[in-house]
């Protein structure tokens, strides 16, 4: 699905979103062609605390927790400078 059609079908809503085709530009923009919901939340609390679940039990998809009321999905992607993981091996 895409954005528009999301919003139409889930006006008001917090959503977890998974984006199933995405691409950065070179502003480093986040354009998610595809989506896919994946959970109806009741407020923005529950869609953060469910996102953070979901993204610990599946960190190779690309989750999302948004408000069906933004007209566009503007998200920055960032370089994580961060300490590794417990399962990441070193060179």
């Amino acid at each position: 699905m895409q954005w528009s059609h999301i919003r139409e079908a889930y006006p008001e809503q917090w959503l977890i979103i998974e984006a199933l085709e995405a691409f950065t530009t070179p502003d480093q923009k986040r354009q998610l062609s595809r989506l896919s919901v994946v959970e109806q939340c009741s407020d923005g609390l529950n869609a953060f605390l469910r996102y953070r679940q979901l993204h610990l039990a599946y960190p190779e998809r690309e989750l999302y927790f948004v408000h069906t009321s933004r007209s566009e999905l503007n998200i920055l992607e960032r370089q994580w400078l961060g300490v590794r993981g417990i399962n990441e091996t070193s060179i």
